[in-house]
């Protein structure tokens, strides 16, 4: 059981990213989403990045034209064959489960399939999934092609054989992988919620400004601030991910969303995607 092919779908942020990081280690990549605006914006993101390296000294300027030539972008589910499935769509249970299940008609019935879910239980999608034992989590974080960190993790019903290979295959990536039990917002979502949501919650009481905190938090050695992190992964996921551990913890309070989130997912300020968030970006 080897990997050749990494179909990545869902080309927002996250997607790309992981797209980017599979084609750089020379593994043949489709990139899949339904909407043709955001494949577009996927590849320009792509192409910004390796430009980014190759002006750092990073990559040479002739390896940019053999990573992009390893992407197929794509609108069409049914290119999605692959030997790895990684998805990156929507952190609704049924969205994910149904979108497996489309491509398990497709793949041969050993293909992985792998969620990047950062608050669903992996056990709860795989259940769902023809061949269940071939999903798995592997969560990646923003920005994909920098952060090293990668969760594995293992679902009730997932083999052995595939979460020794998903780990393989990170180090392959260049990333560190850990293995993380299949339990809600795995390790760094459930520490990081309070991240956000204290940051959130001092700067509603008016203690501080989103760009003070933004500047003291990095000045402490934080790589991104709260505020410009939630507008880089977008403030509907974030709130998505917090809303998911909330429920998951019988609406403990240290999880509940924050109202300054919620107001701004209400009024379309998602983040760098839309244009505006905490910050506007013209």
């Amino acid at each position: 059981m080897g990997i050749h092919t990494i179909a990545v779908c869902g080309a927002g942020t996250m997607g790309a990213g992981i797209a980017q990081v599979a084609a750089t280690a020379g593994y043949r990549t489709v990139l899949f989403d339904l909407q043709q605006a955001v494949l577009d914006n996927a590849q320009q993101q792509i192409s910004r990045q390796l430009d980014t390296a190759v002006s750092k000294g990073k990559l040479a300027a002739e390896q940019k034209a053999v990573i992009l030539s390893q992407i197929r972008f794509t609108n069409d589910v049914n290119e999605c064959v692959a030997d790895l499935v990684i998805e990156a769509i929507v952190e609704k249970l049924s969205a994910k489960t149904g979108l497996f299940n489309q491509l398990a008609a497709i793949n041969d019935h050993s293909a992985i399939f792998a969620t990047n879910t950062s608050s669903l239980a992996v056990s709860a999608i795989a259940s769902e999934v023809v061949n269940p034992s071939r999903v798995a989590g592997m969560h990646f974080f923003n920005p994909a092609p920098v952060m090293k960190l990668v969760e594995i993790v293992q679902g009730q019903q997932t083999s052995q054989a595939v979460v020794d290979l998903l780990y393989d295959l990170s180090l392959k990536l260049g990333k560190t992988p850990v293995h993380v039990k299949d339990t809600p917002g795995f390790i760094v979502n459930r520490v990081a919620r309070h991240y956000y949501l204290e940051a959130m919650e001092i700067a509603a009481e008016g203690i501080v400004d989103f760009k003070a905190a933004d500047r003291l938090l990095e000045s402490a050695g934080f790589r991104m601030g709260p505020f410009a992190l939630m507008d880089l992964i977008g403030n509907d996921v974030n709130l998505a991910v917090t809303q998911s551990l909330y429920d998951a913890f019988e609406k403990a309070p240290r999880f509940a969303p924050n109202k300054l989130q919620i107001e701004r997912v209400q009024q379309g300020a998602l983040g760098k995607k839309s244009g505006k968030g905490f910050y506007n970006y013209g």
